[in-house]
């Protein structure tokens, strides 16, 4: 039968088309990703969950109600009395609300009438959903979804001595994700009224937060994603007061991949330093599947001893079997793996094993251990009298 496979080389390849089958349909696969999200959390978790992770979720914050806040009530109330020339709606969820909370004044009608008496620009798909959906608009809205796009949009002419209403995003003057956006359009003569559709607080129980923010600073998943601005403002703001600030900014900066929905939710990482990877549409699944594709790129296996091997935050992957290690195993694995198929001596391995005092046959114990918590003791060599190393092929 010339030209057909042998039936070794048939099983070979039926066992490795169904390896490569596993792998992209479970592609994170012993990675650990961190959840921030207080809205969909339990839908971002699933989709992420479908695709292998293990996930550690915690919401960073919780929302004001709309209808209990007195502050959007008085701007609501001085807009329909002094209609705007120019509305920029941000948010779809922050503009549907503002219209419920409205509604639930009795102030719903007489609130989009007066919108509807000016010019509407909206700054993405989600914004032009509500407002649409609320009979009003937009003439224009930004390819980008981004405020540094409405801004370049809007000339002087624009906006010099006109009344311009701008939903804000809920975050703190710390922590603006579009900072200067408010000034630059007073710098050009409009005179500004900040909507503040919604706003948000730390969580009335911080518990959850405070465990994740140590996790993070201890680099104990491989990432974390956030969903709004004010999101990533308020766990920075909690690691700050937990005296862990540096540490979960090194740990950003990384061992820890940060994934943000869009840019203006990365505004607040990008203030201290920290790149975030974004999907190019705004979107929870396209985010999910960002995170699927891009992480594993990232954290590529490893060929050792005939072997795949991932090393993840948590656990080690070994052929598509994830490995459960013990903290002092997982730490020398990644110790050895930090430059693969290098010498460690049992001096740096011992650095890692902090309850060993300065024994050298802890090392000896620990590595026998790792060993067979891998399944597979060839992954590990030793190099007599220098140490061990990852065998890499």
């Amino acid at each position: 039968m010339g030209g057909g496979l042998e039936p070794g080389d048939t099983t070979t390849s039926a066992v490795a088309d169904r390896s490569d089958a596993r792998a992209s349909k479970t592609p994170l696969a012993g990675f650990t990703v961190a959840l921030t999200a207080a809205r969909r959390a339990d839908e971002f978790e699933t989709l992420l969950r479908r695709r292998g992770a293990s996930v550690v979720s915690a919401a960073a914050i919780s929302m004001v109600p709309l209808a209990d806040d007195d502050r959007l009530r008085e701007i609501t109330d001085e807009l329909i009395a002094v209609p705007p020339d120019l509305l920029i709606a941000t948010t779809g969820i922050g503009f549907r609300g503002w219209v419920e909370a409205a509604d639930g004044w009795g102030l719903a009608e007489p609130l989009l009438e007066a919108l509807g008496k000016g010019r509407v620009i909206s700054r993405g798909p989600k914004a032009t959903g509500a407002l649409r959906a609320a009979g009003l608009r937009e003439e224009w809205s930004p390819a980008s979804e981004s405020s540094v796009e409405v801004l370049s949009h809007l000339t002087e002419q624009d906006v010099a001595g006109k009344r311009v209403a701008v939903q804000l995003h809920g975050a703190t003057d710390d922590w603006d994700p579009v900072p200067g956006f408010l000034a630059e359009l007073e710098a050009r003569g409009a005179q500004v009224v900040g909507v503040p559709v919604y706003r948000w607080e730390p969580p009335s129980n911080t518990a959850e937060l405070d465990s994740l923010i140590e996790i993070l600073a201890l680099a104990q998943v491989d990432a974390v994603t956030f969903t709004s601005a004010p999101a990533v403002a308020s766990t920075l703001m909690r690691a700050d007061e937990l005296g862990l600030f540096e540490g979960v900014r090194r740990a950003l900066s990384g061992p820890v991949v940060p994934y943000c929905v869009g840019p203006v939710t990365a505004g607040p990482l990008a203030r201290i330093g920290v790149e975030s990877v974004e999907p190019e549409r705004m979107r929870l699944g396209a985010l999910a599947r960002l995170v699927a594709d891009d992480l594993p790129e990232r954290r590529p296996t490893l060929r050792v001893a005939g072997h795949d091997l991932g090393v993840r935050a948590c656990a080690a992957v070994v052929d598509d079997g994830i490995r459960e290690l013990s903290p002092s195993g997982l730490s020398l694995l990644k110790m050895l793996a930090r430059k693969p198929g290098d010498v460690c001596s049992r001096e740096e391995l011992l650095a890692v094993l902090p309850a060993a005092g300065d024994d050298t046959h802890a090392v000896e114990a620990a590595i026998a251990r790792l060993r067979a918590s891998l399944g597979a003791k060839e992954i590990v060599a030793t190099v007599v009298k220098r140490g061990y190393r990852l065998a890499v092929d």
